[in-house]
């Protein structure tokens, strides 16, 4: 599975929300790979989920097909345990 961790430019905040998703996603067992992006290339790049604040949330769910949750804390690894298991359960796995 592949996760977008999306911020406006790429680099502090996405790569915060990517290591949280990482950690998750292993306590979980679930078996991803996970990247920390800008919107600009989130747009052109497929994933099977996107994680981004609740500010480019309609901007980059109106530009991809797939998924798109937002995450207001980063480093709140429940957060992004809610929103990973969210996606899960309504992608029917």
């Amino acid at each position: 599975m592949k996760i977008l961790a999306v911020c406006g430019f790429g680099v502090g905040s996405s790569m915060v929300l990517k290591m949280t998703i990482d950690k998750v996603a292993k306590e979980m067992g679930i078996q991803a790979n996970v990247e920390n992006t800008d919107l600009s290339t989130a747009k052109a790049t497929q994933a099977d989920v996107y994680f981004t604040s609740q500010e480019l949330l309609n901007d980059l769910s109106s530009s991809v097909k797939n998924p798109v949750y937002p995450v207001k804390k980063y480093m709140d690894k429940e957060e992004v345990k809610m929103q990973l298991e969210k996606f899960l359960e309504e992608r029917g796995n």
